[in-house]
C-alpha cells in the first residue's frame, strides 16, 4: 500500500437501525435540524461500483480486484428507492440527485427515473431530478434518461489534458469518451450541463484555465471543487488544496469574472459570470469557506442507510425498517427524528487532525 493512502475501516455494516418515535405525526414539509436547516435535497447512491479509480475517491490501493462490493440483494431495489423518496418528499425534499459510484452502471436507470418523475413535491410540483456521472456511458443512455424525466446532468471531468485525465481516473479512460457523453446529453435536450472539476495542487491545477476556456460560451457551467477529505482513503492534506479564491484569480486574469448572486439559499457553488456575458463558472469552497450553515442535503447509501453529512462516520439503516415491514408512517417518523437531531458541521471544524478520522467513503454514499 502506498504511503499516502490510509487503510479504511468498512463502514457499511456499522449503521444502527433508527428509532421509531412513540408518537408520529404526518409530515408537513417543514422539518428542521438543531441548527434550523431544512431538508430539501436528497442524494441517492444507486451503486457502489465505478469504472474509474479516481485517486481522490476510489484509489486502486483500496478498491482493487479483491475489494468486496455490495452483493445485488443488499442494494435498494427501484421500488424501495421510490418509496424512500416519497417519504423524504413528505418532509420537504424537492430535489433528487442520483449518484454512485457510477450510477449509469446500474441497469435500466431510466426506469427508476420514470418512477421518480411520478412523485410530486409537498406543494404538488414535479421533483427536480438530477444525475451525477463520469459520462463514459452517457452517450448510449442520454435520450432514454431525458424521455423518462431526468431534468439535469452533472458530469465529472477533472482535466482536458489527456495524460492528466488518464492518470487521475487511473484506468486509462480517454477524455474524448467524456466529451462525447456531454455532447450526447446536449443533443438529448439537457440545456445546461454542469461540469465538475476537483482541483488538486500539483496534479491538475495547471489545467483550470484551459477547462474554463473550453466550455466558455457553450452554455455549460464548469464548477471547480476544492479537494476535500471525503472518506478515509484519499490521503488528503491541506497542502493539496487549491483555494476557490486562487481558482477565481487564475481564470479572471485571462477571462475577467464578476461575482453574481446565488440562485437560491443553500446553493453550494459561488457563481462567477464572465464579464463579456458569455456564461459563468462556479466554485465550491467546502474547505476554505464552509457552507455547513445552509446545508439542506441528506444522503442515502447504496444499501439504504441515511447519512446526514458527506463527512459522516456512520449512518442510519432505513432499509432494515423497510424490509422488516414497518409502515410508511413509522419510517417517516424515524427520518424526522434523525434529521431533527442533526448537528453536522464538519467543514467548519476541519483540521489536519480531523482529516484522519474514519469517515464513510464517497463511492458508497455519493458525492
Amino acid at each position: 500500500m502506498s504511503a499516502n493512502v490510509i487503510p479504511i475501516v468498512d463502514q457499511r455494516a456499522a449503521s444502527p437501525v433508527p428509532v421509531i418515535p412513540a408518537h408520529t405525526h404526518d409530515p408537513n414539509g417543514t422539518l428542521a435540524d438543531t441548527r434550523g436547516r431544512s431538508l430539501r435535497d436528497l442524494r441517492i447512491s444507486v451503486t457502489d461500483r465505478c469504472n474509474f479509480r479516481c485517486t481522490y475517491c476510489m484509489p486502486k490501493d483500496v478498491f482493487d480486484k479483491d475489494y468486496q462490493f455490495l452483493p445485488k440483494n443488499d442494494l435498494l431495489s427501484f421500488e424501495e428507492i421510490a418509496r424512500m423518496t416519497r417519504l423524504f418528499v413528505g418532509h420537504g425534499v424537492e430535489k433528487i440527485r442520483l449518484t454512485g459510484g457510477e450510477p449509469l452502471l446500474r441497469k435500466h436507470l431510466d426506469v427508476l427515473v420514470g418512477m421518480l418523475a411520478l412523485i410530486k413535491t409537498h406543494d404538488g410540483s414535479p421533483l427536480d431530478i438530477a444525475l451525477t456521472t463520469n459520462a463514459t456511458l452517457l452517450a448510449k443512455q442520454a435520450h432514454a434518461l431525458k424521455a423518462a424525466g431526468l431534468n439535469r446532468v452533472t458530469v465529472s471531468l477533472d482535466s482536458l489534458d489527456e495524460a492528466t485525465f488518464r492518470a487521475m481516473n487511473d484506468v486509462d479512460y480517454p477524455v474524448t469518451d467524456v466529451l462525447k457523453g456531454i455532447d450526447a446529453a446536449h443533443d438529448a435536450g439537457f440545456a445546461s450541463i454542469k461540469i465538475n472539476m476537483v482541483v488538486k495542487k500539483g496534479v491538475n491545477d495547471q489545467d483550470v484555465v484551459a477547462m474554463a476556456r473550453y466550455f466558455k460560451g457553450s452554455g455549460h457551467i464548469v464548477r471547480f471543487i476544492e479537494f476535500m477529505d471525503v472518506g478515509s482513503s484519499n490521503g488528503w492534506r491541506m497542502n493539496d488544496v487549491v483555494s476557490s479564491t486562487d481558482i477565481v484569480r487564475m481564470i479572471s486574469s485571462e477571462m475577467p469574472l464578476i461575482q453574481v448572486q446565488s440562485n437560491y439559499t443553500g446553493e453550494v457553488a459561488q457563481r462567477w459570470a464572465y464579464a463579456d456575458g458569455s456564461g459563468e463558472i462556479g466554485v465550491i469552497s467546502s474547505v476554505t469557506q464552509a457552507f455547513c450553515a445552509t446545508c439542506t442535503r441528506a444522503r442515502i447509501s447504496t444499501d439504504g442507510k441515511l447519512y446526514t453529512c458527506l463527512f459522516a462516520q456512520s449512518g442510519h439503516d432505513l432499509r432494515a425498517l423497510m424490509r422488516a415491514g414497518y409502515s410508511d408512517k413509522d419510517i417517516t417518523g424515524a427520518i424526522g427524528l434523525v434529521w431533527g437531531q442533526r448537528d453536522d458541521h464538519y467543514s467548519e471544524m476541519r483540521t489536519e487532525a480531523t482529516a484522519g478520522i474514519q469517515k464513510v467513503e464517497m463511492s458508497y454514499i455519493g458525492g
